[in-house]
């Protein structure tokens, strides 16, 4: 595979017993990643986070992402500091605002401007880290206020700034992380094609527009894999992950870009009864092929070779919806043999 650079990768953990966390952790060094992200899809992604800084030594460690309507930013600023010091100085804050259907409908959060309020949290966060050891003067935003007025200075950071690196689905987002991020982390459903011709020109527009350089803001892309020489296989496990995303409302007009939004209306009546896995059958092949990459060692890395003139690292993951936890392994050794070493 020809590149113009080399890509950096990233890998994916989650909570799981102590024993299998630390040897997956380890394993993702061993074999070379530059970074472990740790997502938020219920509870917060610190937890796992501060185990993998406990057993590394190299690698960074992100969340990826942290919702931002979750909780307050004076609490992310806090776990951000915290896990910046367990890890010697190697946390990335990734941040993201997810839909209104899970920051509203589970969370709670009165949020509804959700690109304002990730603008606004970002800000925050920076004054908190930068200010936390000598004393913060007060902020005063739309959505958080605070005059810090009893805070007692706290020991100094292992670093004053901390890369934030802002989750993108959409224009607006990828404008955002141009704007104030440190780094863009592109949505796993973004399709190779989708990435290039309509991400890309967005990103590289409003960094013209921010007046920013290209190597300000860090590109680090999510996209499924599935590899091994069973492709019928690879498609059938990859569909109840595709039902679950194309079920979600908020994403109906991203799918129909790509030509998939009768398939998302159904699919969004399971996911609103509670039920996705029932509409897996209901995923088509090619909605499949679209967005997970499928097939031998080969195939995987020729998908992946033309995002290497925009992304400066990725993250490939299985889909792991509905899969059993030994397939999910089995996907990511087929990851790690197709692009960590090549």
């Amino acid at each position: 595979m020809t590149m113009t650079k080399r890509l950096r990768y990233w890998g994916l953990i989650g909570p799981m017993p102590a024993a299998e966390l630390t040897a997956t952790c380890r394993m993702f060094e061993a074999v070379g990643v530059d970074g472990l992200f740790a997502p938020q899809v219920l509870g917060p992604p610190w937890i796992p986070l501060a185990a993998a800084a406990a057993v590394t030594e190299r690698v960074q460690i992100a969340s990826g992402i942290a919702i931002a309507a979750a909780r307050s930013p004076f609490e992310t600023a806090m776990a951000a500091l915290d896990l910046d010091r367990l890890s010697g100085g190697r946390f990335v804050l990734g941040l993201g605002t997810s839909v209104l259907a899970w920051t509203r409908g589970i969370f709670g959060s009165p949020v509804e401007k959700q690109v304002s309020h990730l603008r606004e949290t970002v800000a925050a966060i920076r004054h908190i880290v930068a200010g936390a050891h000598v004393g913060l003067a007060p902020f005063e935003g739309e959505f958080y206020r605070a005059d810090f007025r009893e805070l007692q200075p706290m020991s100094p950071p292992v670093r004053s700034a901390i890369p934030i690196w802002i989750a993108a689905l959409r224009t607006r987002m990828v404008g955002l992380a141009a704007e104030v991020g440190d780094g863009l982390i592109g949505h796993p459903m973004w399709s190779i094609e989708w990435t290039l011709e309509r991400m890309r020109p967005d990103f590289e527009a409003a960094l013209a527009r921010a007046r920013r350089r290209r190597d300000d803001v860090e590109v680090n892309l999510w996209y499924w894999a599935a590899p091994g020489p069973d492709v019928r296989q690879a498609i059938d496990d990859a569909r109840p992950t595709m039902a679950f995303y194309g079920g979600v409302a908020q994403y109906e007009p991203f799918f129909a870009a790509h030509g998939f939004a009768e398939v998302a209306r159904k699919l969004q009546v399971a996911v609103q009864r509670g039920d996705y896995r029932s509409a897996a059958a209901l995923v088509p092949d090619e909605m499949v092929r679209t967005f997970v990459a499928v097939g031998e060692r080969d195939a995987i890395r020729a998908r992946f070779a033309p995002v290497a003139s925009f992304a400066d690292s990725l993250c490939v993951v299985p889909p792991v919806y509905a899969l059993p936890p030994e397939r999910v392994r089995e996907y990511g050794v087929g990851i790690a043999e197709a692009l960590y070493g090549s």
